[in-house]
């Protein structure tokens, strides 16, 4: 499968506005560069963790989708708010840089482990509750380190007039990806560019969403305490509807309403945030992070010219057939581009799917089915070489030296453009009775110890016999051969894999 958002090993920040930056002084001074409470110093300088440096873009030129320059605050990110942020050193993260990057953990980040994506099929009933205990507390808990923007810079009066907002660790990457896909303001109510977006419908499609899915992993290990979390993935091929929406998992249809949410889901107390991108658009405004109502999913009310089912096992096979990761102008209209024919099954499911998510993908992060939707996404079959990724030409935001909105300090789309790892169904059902079979092996041991005592004082005995003869005894216990557990291609290209990683 072309399944997994799933990375290793990266160099770089944290996402959107810290709060420490989100001040008059540190938008006049156009300086990012928080203190790291271990040492007192700037990026943790005096650690050696990190250090505050200038902010160097890609002169490279964009595609013609976007034909403006200076009228949005995502062009060129960050330097609209700031020109200098941490740059941090080793395995060190973060945008103060007190972090420990991706697939590392300890006091000095030196601490190297391994994390496994699962399909959420393959949980158990505790670790469901988990999982939607996890979702439930980020919603429920206001972001300790950051805020999100409600104006433009120069609403903001360039700096002097900060215009943030508090909102819940959730609702963070809810804002992320309205930000990151809203139309551009151009100035006064319904004046917007609409053919723009920093992370689709172009190549950091990918790039952009997995940097997005190993941060709000992070977010929910700082939040819980839980450093083995994981964010599961759904296997929607061949599904004949939303499978994950239960009850139990990601919320059944309300009897009432069948829009709504089941009320015997916690999903269905949630509030959502920047689903109203039409009405902002034509306001000419940003989305002021206020709550607009309840969750809702969109059963029956899709468009079925455009998507009639999710996409099958065939489908994914023939995106996988597709050897050329983008083409073209790299956009919408791409032809037998592995990028856009993914990218087109994969949003038109999500966003207008008749059982499973919202209808407008500004807003789409809302229901947190997204979440697993997103983790089964990548190039661990596609294999694109690093070389395929687009260094011009690309539609603005996607050329891959742009540094990701609104992500800070700063991801460059290359740097998540490369392959992850999977794991045989096999191993991980392995992995969860390798208890089991740990103590059925020292049983076995005990058992064989005892029957080779007794076979030996038995030879003794009658010792002579034709029946006990070397060759009889050399299958007298033995069982049938059994292939051994390997990676056997035709298996692991059609089966359900989960994902390894080092993050």
């Amino acid at each position: 499968m072309f399944a997994c958002l799933c990375i290793f090993l990266l160099w770089f920040g944290y996402q959107q506005f810290p709060r420490m930056c989100a001040t008059q002084e540190a938008l006049r001074t156009k300086e990012c560069c928080p203190t790291w409470e271990g040492d007192g110093s700037a990026c943790g300088a005096s650690s050696g963790r990190g250090t505050c440096e200038d902010v160097v873009v890609s002169a490279q030129p964009d595609g013609p989708q976007y034909p403006f320059s200076g009228l949005d605050d995502r062009e060129k990110w960050p330097l609209v708010f700031y020109n200098r942020t941490c740059q941090c050193t080793e395995n060190f993260m973060g945008f103060n840089c007190g972090d420990c990057m991706f697939g590392y953990f300890g006091e000095n980040c030196n601490e190297r482990r391994e994390s496994l994506r699962r399909n959420i099929f393959h949980l158990s009933r505790a670790e469901r509750i988990k999982l939607v205990s996890y979702l439930n507390l980020a919603k429920q808990t206001i972001s300790r380190d950051y805020v999100v923007v409600t104006g433009t810079y120069r609403e903001m009066q360039n700096g002097t007039n900060p215009m943030f907002a508090e909102v819940s660790v959730y609702d963070v990457f809810v804002w992320m990806h309205y930000y990151v896909s809203r139309n551009a303001l151009l100035g006064g109510p319904g004046n917007v560019w609409t053919d723009v977006d920093f992370g689709h419908w172009a190549p950091a499609f990918l790039p952009w969403h997995r940097a997005y899915l190993l941060h709000w992993e992070h977010e929910i290990r700082k939040l819980t305490g839980d450093m083995s979390f994981t964010t599961p993935y759904w296997d929607w091929r061949d599904a004949q509807g939303c499978d994950v929406c239960t009850d139990e998992l990601m919320g059944d249809r309300s009897t009432q309403d069948p829009s709504l949410i089941s009320p015997g889901s916690v999903f269905s107390s949630w509030r959502v945030l920047c689903s109203q991108a039409q009405d902002y658009s034509a306001r000419g405004v940003l989305c002021d992070a206020t709550e607009e109502g309840p969750l809702r999913r969109n059963p029956g009310n899709h468009n079925r010219n455009l998507v009639e089912r999710l996409p099958t096992s065939d489908d994914v096979e023939f995106t996988l057939s597709l050897t050329n990761y983008d083409t073209g102008p790299m956009d919408r209209s791409a032809n037998m581009s592995f990028r856009n024919t993914l990218e087109g099954q994969i949003s038109l499911t999500t966003y207008t799917n008749p059982d499973c998510n919202l209808p407008l993908l500004q807003g789409s992060a809302n229901d947190p089915i997204f979440l697993l939707h997103h983790a089964f996404q990548w190039l661990r079959r596609h294999r694109p070489s690093p070389n395929q990724y687009p260094e011009s030409n690309a539609p603005i935001g996607h050329n891959s030296e742009y540094h990701m909105a609104p992500f800070l300090p700063l991801h460059r789309n290359q740097d998540f453009f490369i392959s992850t790892e999977s794991l045989h169904p096999s191993l991980e059902e392995l992995r969860d009775v390798w208890p089991w079979l740990l103590l059925a092996g020292l049983c076995g041991g005990i058992l064989t110890i005892a029957i080779a005592a007794a076979v030996l004082t038995t030879k003794q005995w009658y010792k002579g016999s034709s029946w006990l003869h070397a060759r009889s005894w050399k299958h007298a216990f033995a069982l049938p051969e059994r292939q051994p557990l390997i990676r056997s291609k035709e298996i692991e290209e059609t089966n359900q894999h989960n994902y390894q990683t080092t993050m």
